[in-house]
């Protein structure tokens, strides 16, 4: 795989800012994606397109609209969640053994901070590539969703600024774990076993959290997941109220601020000597 180094600059005697040297990551990031695109076409296509089918189209035939579904078709109950679920399984992918190989094994990010690029400024720019390439995803499966008839109307768009959000606020501190991750990085694959799966099934994706017992439902809650399904249903599908969105907002806000700021020590303990 080639090496993802930060574009060089034209010399000028002055430090690159903190915002051009974040673009500088992007870039780099992006022409390495040109490149290789097309191995993440399982992901961002073909998995959204069968997972929506089967679950919305096949088994969702079976369900009728009614109280659990808030009165809509199956498919349209779920799209947003999935929407989100995806999005957020791509930021965890994203954020955790790229950001382990770029240390470790390409240590690309140690060639980076050789350069007048400061760990904090590096950080900031990967953060916004695994953000841009989560607005990726999340367009594609809006579209995918439109063909499969996963959208009530046009307030469908606004899942996709959800789920951005959420994968961004899981992103960050996964990116500030695997910072401190030496060897095979089994740690990582144990965050999507017992964290990203365990979510996915029972954070209100496929069914509202009120049909799990009581005893367990602050699990839930407290899951990033959770909110971002619930602001983007609420969004698409009407019902969110005022306080209940501040309260989503909040959450994942107060989530990707704690990550940022994790990371940002984590990747200065790995790259500073």
């Amino acid at each position: 795989m080639t090496d993802i180094t930060a574009a060089t600059p034209r010399a000028t005697g002055r430090v690159v800012g903190v915002w051009r040297a974040a673009t500088l990551r992007v870039e780099a990031c992006w022409r390495w994606y040109r490149r290789s695109w097309r191995t993440t076409l399982q992901a961002s296509v073909l998995q959204p397109l069968l997972f929506l089918g089967a679950m919305g189209l096949c088994f969702g035939s079976q369900v009728r609209p009614g109280p659990a579904t808030d009165g809509h078709p199956y498919v349209q109950y779920i799209a947003p969640a999935l929407l989100v679920s995806t999005v957020l399984t791509t930021a965890v992918a994203e954020a955790g053994k790229p950001v382990l190989s770029s240390f470790q094994w390409q240590r690309d990010f140690i060639a980076v901070t050789a350069t007048p690029v400061t760990p904090g400024q590096l950080l900031a720019g990967q953060l916004l590539w695994i953000t841009l390439r989560l607005l990726i995803g999340a367009v594609i499966f809006l579209l995918i969703g439109i063909l499969l008839g996963g959208w009530a109307d046009g307030w469908a768009v606004l899942a996709v600024p959800v789920a951005v959000l959420t994968g961004a606020a899981c992103a960050a501190p996964v990116a500030a774990y695997a910072a401190t991750v030496r060897g095979d990085g089994h740690g990582l694959v144990a965050i999507n076993r017992f964290v990203v799966l365990p979510m996915t099934l029972f954070a209100g994706t496929f069914f509202p959290i009120s049909a799990l017992p009581l005893a367990v439902r602050p699990l839930a809650w407290i899951s990033p997941l959770w909110h971002g399904n619930e602001l983007a249903r609420g969004l698409t599908l009407g019902g969110l109220t005022a306080p209940a969105a501040v309260g989503h907002v909040t959450f994942l806000g107060a989530l990707l601020t704690v990550g940022v700021v994790a990371a940002r020590r984590t990747f200065h303990r790995r790259l500073v000597v």
